[in-house]
């Protein structure tokens, strides 16, 4: 049997105790490092989780939020831009959490070189308060990232839906507004609200944004040249209603959302309602063609100079008018005292349901909800005499558009429209007899070739241009003043009828310097307004916008 030494077993058992000393120390050490490490590890995971989930829901609630403000784009009839909703950022300073207001306020003047004065002032007196206040609105994204790249923990940024117009004033009084809450206050944002908010596909409109744009242009140059109060024009396809440019001046940047208050921005289009004058006579003639009783060459012998209706004179305008006129020439001539005729001899009930029929006595139902409702007339014998020329008898220019397309597309009724829709134009319904449109045409036409007309500088070379003037003393409080309301109502090619194009003045004014071309090839000038009427003014406009959209409406439709 082996020997053991002393030294041998004293090693032994001092390995045996480290050994078994060591071993549990180890093993104790690891279960608590191991037990707290997963521990953390399910802690982690279960607030990182959580914050996860909110993350994503907040990014779910905020990306639900921006849609649901989300409005469908409008566009023209050849896809242009109208209108858009777009994601933009809102910067904005949160005061209290500002470490250095000098160092930020530098900073700001740096990435914001073009603020005034006065709103840095507006901003270091913010920064000295304790509200949360905006910066910059609809921000660049260059200016956004210098602002970010600030590490500033005080500058917050926030996501809207904004709604933009590219064409600012240009489509004011068609497309509309809306309020801060997302939702349509006028125009088509207003009547197509609900259409565009929940469609996704754009909203698309009759209108042409080049024409318009050349409309409105005239119309602003000549609201200087003759200082009215405002203007409006309307351009229509003559057989299916649609409106290819609706103008009223003065108008509005649709991008400043502003609240409009003053009544001159009024669309004069569609919701003023006014006394057209002498442009009422068409209508006196062609109810008379409609009920067969005259023909153009129907004479009226020995007309007087002036009547008395009720103790109130009617007179001629012009007392170069002769006494003998066929009808034909009374419209032509304006004549005031013919018209009466003319319109005695149709009588009162007739005459009103042929205003009845082509929709200038009631309110007309319209794309968007701004329309005038004329203001009600009271029939009798002198009503029926002074509405044969236009006077006392209202309606708005929309309403005057539609009839005198009516009157000129062979007699077919139509629903101006403003919303680009699929329609079949044989399924038409006929409500003045074939006679009507060719018969007035004609006459239309003369109105504006002839000496005796009262259109003669809208007679454009190549457009074959007829229409009917009026000049009307505007009602105010009442009583006539001598303010007026000077309208052309023009239709071309008179040969083959496509476009109408109603163009008014709002108290127009003469102008001693400006000097008149005239268009026929004749190169005639003459300088200074001789009268404030619509042959002088209205026509001058209309003949200008003609000759500049004609070689596109001779291309395009």
């Amino acid at each position: 049997m082996k020997k053991i030494n002393e030294t041998d077993l004293l090693i032994e058992e001092y390995d045996s105790q480290f050994s078994y000393q060591k071993k549990s120390n180890l093993n104790i050490s690891f279960n608590r490092i191991a037990f707290i490490f997963f521990v953390f590890v399910i802690l982690s995971i279960i607030f990182s989780t959580k914050a996860l989930f909110l993350g994503s829901l907040e990014k779910k609630i905020k990306k639900n939020v921006l849609e649901s403000e989300f409005r469908s784009s409008i566009v023209d009839k050849s896809g242009n831009l109208i209108s858009k909703s777009i994601i933009t950022n809102n910067v904005g300073i949160d005061p209290k959490l500002v470490i250095d207001k000098d160092k930020l306020l530098l900073n700001l003047k740096l990435i914001f070189p073009n603020k005034k004065k006065t709103e840095f002032k507006k901003i270091k007196k913010n920064l000295n308060g304790k509200k949360f206040f905006y910066i910059q609105k609809k921000i660049n994204q260059d200016q956004l990232d210098e602002l970010i790249y600030l590490g500033d923990k005080s500058i917050r940024v926030e996501q809207k839906i904004s709604r933009i117009y590219p064409h600012e004033n240009l489509f004011s009084h068609v497309v509309g507004q809306i309020d801060d809450d997302n939702n349509g206050i006028s125009g088509i944002e207003k009547s197509f609200d609900v259409e565009l908010k929940k469609n996704n596909l754009p909203l698309k409109l009759t209108v042409d944004t080049v024409l318009q744009f050349l409309i409105r242009q005239e119309l602003k140059k000549y609201e200087e040249v003759f200082q009215s109060l405002g203007s409006a024009a309307i351009l229509m396809d003559i057989n299916s209603g649609d409106i290819i440019s609706l103008v009223s001046l003065p108008d509005f940047n649709l991008n400043k959302r502003e609240k409009i208050s003053d009544i001159n921005f009024i669309n004069r289009a569609t919701k003023g309602v006014y006394e057209f004058g002498s442009v009422f006579k068409t209508f006196t003639l062609a109810a008379a063609f409609d009920e067969k009783i005259i023909e153009p060459q129907t004479e009226f012998v020995d007309l007087p100079k002036s009547l008395t209706c009720a103790g109130f004179p009617i007179r001629e305008y012009d007392d170069k008018i002769p006494s003998n006129l066929t009808a034909e020439q009374i419209l032509v001539r304006s004549g005031n005292i013919g018209s009466v005729r003319i319109g005695q001899k149709v009588g009162e009930e007739k005459f009103k349901l042929f205003l009845s029929k082509i929709g200038v006595l009631d309110e007309i139902n319209f794309d968007i909800e701004e329309v005038g409702k004329p203001i009600k007339f009271n029939w009798g014998k002198c009503p029926l005499a002074t509405a044969s020329f236009g006077h006392g008898i209202t309606t708005t220019l929309l309403q005057l558009t539609k009839a005198y397309a009516i009157i000129a597309n062979g007699g077919y009724e139509i629903n101006p429209t403003i919303i680009a829709k699929t329609r079949n134009l044989n399924d038409k319904k006929k409500i003045l007899n074939d006679e009507v449109s060719k018969k007035i045409l004609p006459i239309l036409r003369k109105v504006v070739t002839t000496k005796e007309g009262t259109a003669s500088l809208a007679n454009v070379d190549g457009y074959e241009i007829g229409g009917k003037t009026g000049t009307a003393q505007k009602s105010i409080s009442g009583s006539y003043s001598k303010k007026k309301i000077n309208t052309f109502v023009s239709i071309f090619p008179i040969s083959d009828p496509k476009f109408v194009l109603a163009v008014m003045l709002d108290e127009p004014k003469t102008n001693k310097d400006y000097i008149y071309h005239y268009r026929d090839g004749s190169n005639i000038k003459y300088k200074g307004t001789p009268f404030n009427t619509a042959g002088w003014t209205t026509v001058e406009v209309t003949g200008q916008i003609i000759e500049n959209i004609g070689p596109i409406l001779a291309t395009k439709y």
